[in-house]
């Protein structure tokens, strides 16, 4: 069955900065595909640093590895907020993702915020290597 995240409107979803060092791959839907670096992620969305800049509006395919498997969901594109190192940032909404990486993204965003909550060391590494 497919889950379709919807933002709450009175808070927003926990967003975890990942720094560089996630690897994402994206493919749009004439089929091209384009590598990035997911900066943020969250249960409704995300932060990826692009090459260069997608349309705004378009739907893709979004795939990134957790510490609890794979993600691949759809998502939207939304307007580039700023220029990267080297490439764009452009935030992204899920319209889509199956329930199994549904569960493994919430998984492994709810083992950060414990990891936090606990007063773990949670540096920028550690973080990256959690999701």
């Amino acid at each position: 069955m497919t889950h379709f995240p919807q933002p709450h409107s009175s808070r927003r979803a926990v967003r975890v900065q990942l720094g560089d060092s996630v690897p994402a791959a994206i493919r749009l839907e004439d089929g091209r595909r384009t590598k990035a670096k997911l900066q943020t992620i969250s249960s409704t969305g995300g932060l990826l640093d692009l090459p260069c800049s997608l349309e705004k509006g378009d739907f893709v395919e979004v795939a990134f590895h957790t510490q609890s498997g794979p993600v691949h969901g759809m998502a939207e594109l939304l307007t580039p907020t700023q220029k990267g190192k080297g490439g764009v940032l452009q935030p992204f909404r899920f319209v889509a993702l199956e329930d199994d990486d549904h569960r493994r993204l919430r998984t492994s965003l709810d083992h950060v915020a414990d990891r936090s909550l606990l007063g773990l060391k949670s540096a920028r590494l550690n973080l990256s290597r959690t999701i």
